[in-house]
């Protein structure tokens, strides 16, 4: 190992040595005071936006691709299945970041056939489960909400 390298480590040691003799003289009432602040912050799961909603396909097809795009949008957002396809009778969580204001959202999806169905201003503010299904013998998809 080469100094300069022997160097920074042997100042990394102290740097946490010195941290840690600190940490001893700490009240243990100040330690558990901090840790209950941290475990009040928002994690990650916390962090999601009030438009979630679950994606189910009971079209009798797969679906490809599915995009959500805020309502009225002149394009559509990007595909946002995670899984390459949602086949009949699965679901898929959609999650939205905790800044996304906008509550009305307009969904496409992608047979894998490439035939395509969109649906305009769902209300994904009051809306946590879209099912989603089609008449073969009528030609005609529909979906249902909860």
């Amino acid at each position: 190992m080469d100094k300069e390298r022997q160097n920074v480590l042997t100042s990394i040691r102290l740097v946490i040595q010195t941290v840690i003799e600190r940490l001893m003289h700490v009240p243990k009432f100040i330690i558990v005071l901090l840790l209950s602040v941290a475990a009040l912050l928002p994690s990650p799961a916390l962090a999601d936006g009030k438009q979630n909603f679950t994606l189910e396909n009971r079209t009798g097809y797969k679906i490809s691709e599915v995009y959500v795009s805020p309502g009225k949008a002149s394009t559509w957002e990007e595909d946002v299945l995670t899984d390459d396809e949602l086949p009949n009778g699965e679901s898929v969580a959609i999650r939205f970041s905790r800044s996304e204001k906008s509550c009305n959202w307009d969904l496409k999806v992608v047979y894998d056939d490439g035939e395509t169905v969109e649906w305009e201003d769902f209300d994904l503010c009051e809306i946590s489960n879209i099912r989603l299904f089609y008449n073969r013998k009528k030609g005609t998809s529909w979906a249902e909400t909860e």
